[in-house]
């Protein structure tokens, strides 16, 4: 169970946050494959406390020895204890921890590759209502907070806390007025711990919140800085991003004083316990019911008590910190998750299209031919979807594409066109309506791949690292020849060769500098390594120039030979060389059919077609 993140004055609505049950569940989860190694570093640590616990009493017996003037040799043994003790206590507490740390570690990279593969998978409109500062404080700060907590508090909160029960333990051994002279203490440690932990929640949590406001702030600030200077924005967002900064630096400094505030309250309890441990053993001795050496381990036990808890307290502005954190993790990894569909029923917005055989794929360089059948490739039925409450966006859209046919969406602005090509890519769950491909395992046309769908947009991503690397991210497993193959198809190969290092030439952040057309090609080239049964371009042109958009419409054309495909046209150059045109007004499809029937009809598309016509100095004309 999730709820929702307070919304900050950005607008935004920002992804929910677990509650403290569904997030404990959570840990549970990740925790139960190690088992085994938590129970072992736990027992590790309970023999070393207990190791540690035998310095008090060694000491005690050199006082008494002392106090009655005996023999200097008397003190050897206790000595000699006190050595040994010191050396089974450091290395066993050495291998406690390094079990305790490597099962955080093992946790920790457990939760880091759920989250990042529940938020590659989460629908697009839910991560743009949310904005990027929100995923990226999440995927940073608050994979930091938890990552810190891991490598240090878990390990020492574990061993505060045995200590602290086990040193009890021994104050009662003593003598059992000692452990309730110790207690008294307890209250005030309690009423400090709850005090702190009621507050520190709410404010973390909220702290998390402002920070994602201003790291969304300062990134829509520096994105959009071209725009910000041309319109003369540049005081307006210097004020948000200093509002929002304050605000965070509010919260910081209303963190510090709380932190302050606990500790102060910790040292009261501490005076309280050590006065009254003192005040025991004084009368104790005096009624001889203890000797000095005993009362002098008692002081030392509760003394030796200092450090555990106030670590086991201190840790608590850690724990809560990483709470927060954990809490903002796994609400993305719960807001992700989708139930599996039964067998048999169509699945809202991801198209059930069957993979080819392991090895079956036909190679990248062969040209496919279109697939003819009775058969329909992918059927949207009545899918709707909106963003929100009163912003719909598609009205029960239903479409056919066959087998190996190529579909063209054409619309105005606003039309819904991309919103459709994520629904069927099944990047976007819709808010009703199915997308359904027919047929189980097998049943994709003839050289699918692995992948039943990909998506190539706009705004493409060339990752850092070297050509060939980024092309395998598609097919881990192509070969070089493979890869050039794929460049090849989508007539990328000679540019590609000439590159410094060819494909090994690195690319991407601090590496060579493609441009958009060759960064889509390369977007293209990983869809033919891909090879999809089910091909969605959405506007995968519109980056380029007019040069360079006839290039990319050759590339799209080569890499969708032979597949079942959607295209979100934005040139009506891509809608003449398509099977079928579908025309999207206001979220329904007003008109469907080929090109030529469509210009001659005299309704949307015409219009459409002269208005864009009209508008190039030599209008293409099939």
């Amino acid at each position: 169970m999730t709820t929702d993140s307070p919304t900050p004055d950005t607008g935004a609505e920002l992804l929910p946050i677990a509650t403290p049950a569904r997030t404990r569940a959570a840990l549970r989860t990740l925790i139960r494959p190690d088992r085994g190694l938590a129970l072992t570093g736990l027992g590790i640590l309970v023999g070393a406390t207990v190791v540690g616990l035998l310095v008090q009493p060694l000491l005690g017996r050199i006082v008494d020895i002392v106090a009655d003037g005996r023999p200097a040799g008397d003190l050897t043994l206790p000595v000699v204890l006190l050595v040994a003790v010191a050396v089974v206590q450091g290395l066993t507490t050495m291998l406690g921890l390094t079990r305790i740390a490597r099962l955080g570690e093992t946790v920790l990279a457990r939760l880091r590759e759920r989250f990042v593969e529940r938020a590659l998978n989460l629908p697009a409109d839910r991560l743009e209502r949310a904005g990027a500062g929100d995923l990226t404080a999440r995927v940073t700060g608050d994979v930091a907070r938890v990552a810190e907590a891991v490598r240090s508090a878990l390990p020492e909160m574990a061993r505060s806390v045995l200590a602290i029960l086990l040193t009890l333990g021994a104050l009662a051994l003593l003598d059992v007025r000692f452990l309730l002279a110790a207690l008294l203490a307890v209250p005030v440690q309690l009423l400090t711990a709850r005090w702190y932990v009621r507050r520190a929640l709410t404010l973390y949590a909220d702290q998390r919140v402002a920070n994602g406001a201003q790291q969304q702030q300062l990134l829509e600030t520096i994105g959009g800085a071209v725009t910000v200077r041309g319109h003369r924005l540049e005081e307006q967002h210097t004020e948000r991003s200093a509002g929002r900064s304050r605000k965070a630096v509010d919260f910081t400094m209303r963190s510090v004083n709380l932190v302050l505030g606990f500790y102060g309250r910790l040292h009261i309890a501490e005076y309280i316990g050590l006065a009254a441990v003192l005040i025991a053993g004084f009368w104790l001795v005096r009624d001889g019911a203890v000797s000095i050496g005993t009362a002098t381990a008692a002081a030392l036990y509760f003394h030796s008590l200092f450090g555990p808890v106030n670590a086991a307290l201190v840790l608590l502005d850690d724990a809560q910190s990483a709470a927060a954190g954990l809490a903002r993790l796994v609400g993305v990894t719960d807001l992700a998750e989708q139930p599996e569909p039964e067998a048999g029923k169509p699945t809202a917005g991801k198209p059930e299209v069957g993979k080819a055989e392991a090895g079956k794929a036909a190679p990248a360089s062969v040209p496919r031919q279109r697939i003819a059948s009775s058969e329909a490739a992918v059927t949207v039925h009545a899918v709707s979807h909106a963003y929100g409450p009163g912003r719909p966006v598609l009205h029960e859209v239903s479409l056919t594409l066959e087998p190996g046919e190529h579909v063209a969406l054409v619309g105005t602005s606003g039309a819904g066109k991309s919103t459709l090509a994520r629904i069927v890519a099944g990047v976007q769950q819709p808010t009703a309506g199915t997308v359904t491909a027919p047929g189980g395992e097998g049943s994709a046309p003839a050289g699918a791949g692995e992948h039943p769908v990909v998506l190539v947009t706009q705004e493409v991503h060339v990752f850092t690292g070297t050509l060939a690397e980024d092309l395998r991210l598609a097919r881990p497993d192509a070969t070089d020849a493979d890869l050039r193959a794929a460049l090849a198809t989508v007539h990328a190969l000679d540019w590609a060769e000439a590159l410094p290092d060819g494909l090994g030439t690195v690319v991407g952040e601090g590496g060579h500098r493609l441009d958009p057309a060759r960064a889509q090609q390369l977007a293209l080239a990983r869809l033919v390594l891909a090879d999809p049964a089910l091909a969605v371009l959405d506007e995968a042109t519109a980056e380029a120039g007019s040069a360079g958009a006839r290039v990319l419409e050759r590339s799209a054309e080569a890499a969708l030979d032979g597949r079942t495909a959607l295209v979100v046209a934005h040139r009506l150059t891509q809608a003449v060389a398509a099977d079928r045109v579908v025309v999207l007004e206001a979220g329904r499809v007003v008109e469907s059919g080929p090109h030529d029937e469509l210009r001659d009809a005299d309704g949307p598309y015409a219009a459409l077609w002269r208005a864009w016509s009209g508008s190039r100095t030599a209008a293409p004309h099939p």
